[in-house]
């Protein structure tokens, strides 16, 4: 509301909105390009998202894997992406959109890699579903995690 609107106004906006289906909770976040604090910033802005959805272990792994997109997408484009993250009846979903079109793969790693290759096996391990979406400008790298898996 404006700064002198009338309340008359704001009783309408709630009419119209009360009519109007609820979306459900979501997290949007643009990624600076290479920019690696954005990982720890997503995994609280996810944590805050989910407080209220009533599923810890559940949410853990969405932090995990979502700091894994974040990562990959921060790291391995060095371009801007952006985060979103919705929990509907489904369950939640989040992806990771840059704009390179190069498509990740899958990499098992050996022991001498260190920490290095494990994101997308992570990500294929503990979500229950996920995959590669191509845009016309680049992809999305997403998951989903349900509220009734094991």
């Amino acid at each position: 509301m404006a700064i002198g609107a009338s309340s008359a106004k704001a009783v309408e906006d709630k009419a119209d909105s009360a009519t109007e289906p609820a979306q459900p909770p979501q997290l949007r976040r643009r990624l600076g390009r290479a920019d690696l604090r954005a990982v720890p910033e997503a995994r609280r802005a996810l944590r805050e998202l989910l407080r209220h959805w009533g599923r810890p272990g559940r949410s853990e792994i969405a932090e995990l894997l979502t700091s894994e997109l974040v990562t990959n997408a921060l790291i391995h484009t060095d371009d801007d992406a952006v985060l979103t993250a919705t929990v509907g009846p489904r369950g939640l979903r989040v992806e990771v959109r840059d704009f390179v079109a190069r498509r990740p793969r899958l990499h098992v790693p050996d022991a001498d890699d260190g920490t290095h290759g494990r994101g997308l096996v992570l990500v294929q391990s503990l979500a229950d579903s996920w995959g590669v979406s191509a845009h016309g400008v680049g992809k999305s790298v997403w998951f989903e995690l349900y509220p009734d898996a094991a």
